[in-house]
């Protein structure tokens, strides 16, 4: 006796997409229309994940070419443009059969799926870290150096230490670990992408916790940049102890001295 199109549905909806062959094979035949309408879906899901796998093989290119390396770390950042918050940096060491799907520039990803591959990327990863620098803290180096810094402290969290460092298109200065600076390195590595990944989801969940303070700048939502809600309230009632001083000129009066 057939299987229930209900049933078949829901089999579809279950199923992992390495199964998704199988699933056609079986049910490729069964001429009921809703049937042949679930069979087409799951030709088009087939399709997007064999493009998916396709994707992952080229964004490992750099880490096959530096292969003989023992430990490749990808390292990005997050939070150079915001008007509030710390600048956060990522490192990322990944196995090297890593075949974890969808990893890209984080700002590519919906908020569910970077928060999803965090959790993947921390369950399977050799080693990852986090570096933070604070709003004063910018202020009194400039956004570059920040983000040098950022970088600098993820590294030396790091254990074991790297052997090479795949970096989303700058060169760290005073880094020891030869470096290859890659331009929008973050869709080119899966490393990378997987740094910019845990760079983003760290920073944007201490925002949400900033604006359980500070609610009326909106911070679970912009994330510190400057939106039109987020931009009001600093003219309204000024900048709070988290903002960047340097970059908030433009909307704030200079007090009186």
């Amino acid at each position: 006796m057939s299987k229930k199109i209900g049933e078949i549905k829901e089999e579809l909806a279950n199923i992992q997409e390495h199964e998704l062959s199988e699933f056609i094979n079986n049910y490729m035949s069964d001429e009921r229309s809703g049937v042949i309408k679930l069979v087409e879906r799951a030709s088009k899901k087939l399709q997007a994940y064999e493009a998916e796998l396709e994707r992952l093989e080229m964004i490992k290119k750099f880490e096959k070419q530096y292969n003989d390396c023992e430990f490749i770390c990808g390292i990005d950042e997050v939070g150079r443009g915001p008007l509030a918050g710390p600048v956060v940096a990522g490192a990322v060491i990944l196995p090297k059969d890593c075949n974890i799907l969808y990893i890209n520039d984080s700002k590519k990803l919906s908020e569910k799926k970077r928060e999803l591959l965090y959790d993947q990327i921390i369950k399977e990863a050799v080693a990852w870290s986090t570096g933070l620098v604070s709003p004063a803290r910018i202020d009194e180096i400039n956004i570059l150096q920040a983000t040098y810094e950022a970088m600098r402290q993820a590294l030396c969290k790091l254990s074991p230490q790297p052997d090479i460092l795949l970096n989303d298109a700058v060169t760290i200065p005073q880094v020891k670990i030869p470096q290859v600076p890659i331009i929008k390195g973050d869709a080119k590595s899966i490393s990378i992408g997987a740094a910019s990944i845990v760079a983003k989801v760290t920073r944007d969940r201490l925002m949400v916790e900033y604006d359980k303070i500070m609610p009326e700048y909106d911070f679970a939502s912009n994330k510190g940049y400057g939106s039109a809600k987020h931009i009001q309230a600093l003219k309204d009632i000024g900048p709070s102890p988290i903002h960047r001083a340097t970059f908030i000129k433009n909307f704030v009066l200079p007090k009186d001295k």
